[in-house]
């Protein structure tokens, strides 16, 4: 979590990529290093498990925003 924000901002690594999000809606206790988390336009929306982020990402890379998408 970010200091200064409520403990409402976490700083998280989002496929090797530093984000800061929001974790205001989730209604169970504090994260901790290695929690995952679902996340839809900065928002952590659910809590996960590694199956349940992979599930996830694999259904991204399907629809083609996955973190292989280059963007072409």
């Amino acid at each position: 979590m970010l200091d200064g924000y409520g403990n409402q901002l976490a700083l998280v690594d989002v496929a090797g990529v530093e984000r800061k999000i929001n974790i205001g809606l989730l209604d169970e206790g504090p994260l901790e290093p290695g929690s995952w988390v679902l996340i839809h336009m900065g928002f952590a929306l659910e809590r996960v498990d590694s199956a349940g982020a992979q599930r996830a990402m694999s259904g991204l890379k399907m629809m083609g925003s996955g973190e292989d998408n280059d963007g072409a």
